[in-house]
Formats: structure tokens, C-alpha cells, sequence
């Protein structure tokens, strides 16, 4: 079924290391922006459209990257992650001016994507049922962790007096790793072989199914990256660290990614999912109405509630929509990324409007910011709470799938 010279351990080892790149470019390059706003003089509009460059180009190689995956094969897509990943890096560190750094961007951006889209198709291929959501997990478990990492090393960085784009050298280290892991290796063929053909992805994936599983994404997607985009900045009001509380919400992301396999083993990948709603729901409830140290146990709970998110809505396609193949993969990580863009600023304009009713009943100062964001944090509860439904939908949905092909083969 698989090639024999496949070494699947040394593509995997190669995956995370490609992994924590992307994770280090989200710590690092979000940490120096500031400075580099200061140094080049950018508006906040300019450093605004820099960021949005990363964003734009990891969807854009996601889907370019499942179409091409059995054509051109995962190896390929890599070489060129690498070559996106190194001129990036490089643009970024000896770029002066404000078009080098959109390009630098959108190249690790694009380096970025090609990454989940060869790298969760070639997990899934090279390892069988439970093993394979376990190894789905551990993989992801780099993106967390990895930034939790770069997060410190950064601020060591910085306490030792190497500062902004000097920092985007230890963007190198894990980016030759994953070259030198991945040269010379063949890749695992596809599992099942009408996944290699485009015409079956795309019909498995116009099913209610893998319809149904998009909705789902979107939500996980907003309700994983939504809160963390705002809460440091709201919880830093309520008398709470936000850098403790997000490195507190990577590192548990990280250390309960690790373990996913044997819940997933344990609960199946829709159980796993709906408790992960549940948990999700509580933690962002007590994010928008507790203040100091009960934000460090909210943060908690969240953390254990997005933690099974992403990877197991990749696993879940990867088993429950098989003939999607690399490209349903790749798509469903794209719905989750393009989500994220639609909603950020639709979440900015709740605030937005939270803060003029806060203002309207006369609050300022940390008050103001604490009250009118913690509205925000409430409407948020939205998300999981939806998934709650969709996710309990889910579960007896393929239950009864499974009961009535039992049936048919018995």
C-alpha cells in the first residue's frame, strides 16, 4: 500500500520543524512590528495591510496546495515552502522599506500554508486510524507550543539587547531542520487512490456532510483565534498579566495536543469536539465576567477547550470524508483561515459599539476598556455555544451512519 522506502518518523520530525517556523513567524514578527512601525515610520494602516499579508498568503497556498498535492506530490510543495519561507525570513531581516516587508510577509505567509497543506495529507497517508488522529495532534501541538517558545526566546532576546529585525534569525534554525529532515525522503502515497483524483475530491466534497463539517470550521476557527486576538488586551484592565495569560493558553494548548490521541481513542473525534464546545463555552463566559486571578482559571478551561479544535476537524475529514483527500484538508483549513479574516473586524466593531454604551453610562479610563470589552467577550460566548448544538448534531448524525453500514455489511 505504501511505498517501503517511506521513512514516516523522519517526515513527521520534519513536519514539526516546518511547524514551528510558521509558529515562530506569528510570535516574532507580530512581537517586532511595533518597532519596526517606529523606525520606518508606518501608519497603523501600513502596519496593518504587513500583518495582513501573512494571513492572505496562507490561505491562498492551502488551496493552491491541495489542488496540486497528488500532481506535483508533498515534497515539491515543500521545496517551495522552503524557498518561500528563507527569502522571506531574509527579506524581512535586510528589508528597509515598507514594499519589501509586504513581500516578505506574504512570502512566509505563503510558506506558511504550504506547510498544513502537505503536511496533513502526508500524516494522513502515512499513518492508519487512531495513530493517525494521535500523530494529527502532535503535529499541531507545534503551532501552540511553538509560539509559547518564541515568545520566550524572544523576550530573552530582547532583555539581551537583540532587538527587531535581528530577531527574525532564529526564524532560520527550525527552517533548515525541516529542509535537511525533509531532503532525499519519499513521500507516503495517498491511502485511498480516487483521493488522488481531482473530480472525486470535489464531489465528496459538495456532500451535506463535508458542508455541514465547513459550518463547524468556521466556528471552531473564530472561536480559537477570535478571544485571542482580543483578551490580552481586555484582560490587561482587570488586573490579570495578558502575556502570562496567553502563554498559560499556548502551553496548555501544547501539553493537551500531545495526549489528543488517546482522547480521541477514548471519546471518538465528534465526542472530543463537543466536549471541547462545552469546555470552550465556559471559558470564554468567565473570561467576559471574572477579573484577576479567576482569569488565570478561565484561561485555563479555555485552553483545554480550543486545544482539540483545528486538528481534529482536519482528522475528522481526513476519516469521515476520505475521497476529500488532500484537498478537502486543505479546504477546510482555508474556510477556518478566511473565517477568521471576515469576522476579526466584525468583532472590532462589537467593541467598537460596546465601548459607546460603556461611555453612554458615564465609565472611563480601565474601567471603560474592562466593561465594554468584557460585553464583547460575552457576545462571543455565541461561537461555541452554537457548536454546542452543531456538534451534538454531529455526533448522533455519524453514529447512525456508522449503525446503518453495519447493518448493510452484516
Amino acid at each position: 500500500m505504501e511505498n517501503s522506502k517511506v521513512n514516516a518518523n523522519r517526515l513527521f520530525y520534519g513536519s514539526c520543524f516546518a511547524l514551528i517556523t510558521t509558529a515562530f513567524s506569528f510570535a516574532i514578527a507580530a512581537g517586532i512590528l511595533d518597532q519596526l512601525k517606529t523606525e520606518l515610520e508606518l501608519t497603523a494602516s501600513q502596519t496593518g495591510l504587513i500583518t495582513s499579508m501573512w494571513f492572505l498568503g496562507f490561505p491562498i497556498s492551502m488551496v493552491v496546495g491541495g489542488l496540486i498535492y497528488h500532481k506535483v506530490g508533498g515534497k515539491a510543495i515543500m521545496q517551495f515552502a522552503f524557498f518561500a519561507h528563507a527569502v522571506g525570513i531574509l527579506l524581512l531581516i535586510f528589508s528597509g522599506n515598507y514594499l519589501g516587508l509586504l513581500i516578505a510577509n506574504l512570502l512566509i505567509g505563503l510558506g506558511n500554508g504550504c506547510t498544513e497543506a502537505a503536511c496533513n495529507p502526508m500524516i494522513a497517508d502515512a499513518y492508519q486510524g487512531t495513530r493517525m488522529s494521535k500523530m494529527l495532534n502532535r503535529f499541531h501541538m507545534w503551532f501552540p507550543g511553538g509560539i509559547a517558545i518564541g515568545s520566550l526566546l524572544s523576550g530573552f532576546m530582547t532583555d539581551y539587547g537583540i532587538t527587531g529585525q535581528n530577531q527574525m534569525w532564529l526564524l532560520l534554525i527550525p527552517t533548515l531542520i525541516y529542509a535537511y529532515m525533509f531532503f532525499g525522503q519519499d513521500w507516503p502515497k495517498a491511502k485511498i487512490q480516487e483521493a488522488a483524483a481531482i473530480g472525486v475530491n470535489l464531489r465528496s466534497m459538495i456532500t451535506p456532510l463535508f458542508l455541514f463539517i465547513g459550518v463547524c470550521m468556521a466556528l471552531t476557527a473564530i472561536t480559537e483565534f477570535g478571544p485571542n486576538q482580543w483578551v490580552g488586551l481586555i484582560l490587561a484592565k482587570s488586573g490579570a498579566q495578558p502575556t502570562l495569560i496567553l502563554a498559560l493558553t499556548a502551553g496548555l494548548m501544547a501539553v493537551a495536543r500531545y495526549f489528543g490521541g488517546d482522547m480521541v481513542k477514548r471519546f471518538d473525534q465528534t465526542g472530543v469536539l463537543l466536549g471541547s464546545a462545552i469546555l470552550a463555552t465556559i471559558g470564554i463566559y468567565l473570561f467576559s465576567t471574572q477579573t484577576g486571578a479567576m482569569a488565570y482559571v478561565a484561561a485555563i478551561i479555555f485552553a483545554l477547550g480550543i486545544a482539540y479544535f483545528w486538528p481534529n476537524m482536519i482528522g475528522l475529514v481526513a476519516t469521515k470524508v476520505p475521497k476529500s483527500g488532500a484537498l478537502g484538508m486543505s479546504i477546510i483549513g482555508a474556510i477556518g483561515m478566511f473565517a477568521n479574516s471576515i469576522f476579526q473586524p466584525i468583532i472590532g466593531g462589537w467593541i467598537d459599539s460596546d465601548k459607546a454604551d460603556a461611555v453612554a453610562q458615564g465609565l472611563t479610563g480601565d474601567e471603560l476598556e474592562l466593561v465594554s470589552g468584557q460585553a464583547t467577550l460575552g457576545t462571543m460566548v455565541l461561537f461555541p455555544g452554537i457548536l454546542i448544538v452543531l456538534f451534538t448534531i454531529l455526533y448522533f448524525w455519524l453514529k447512525n451512519k456508522k449503525s446503518e453500514v453495519e447493518v448493510a455489511t452484516a
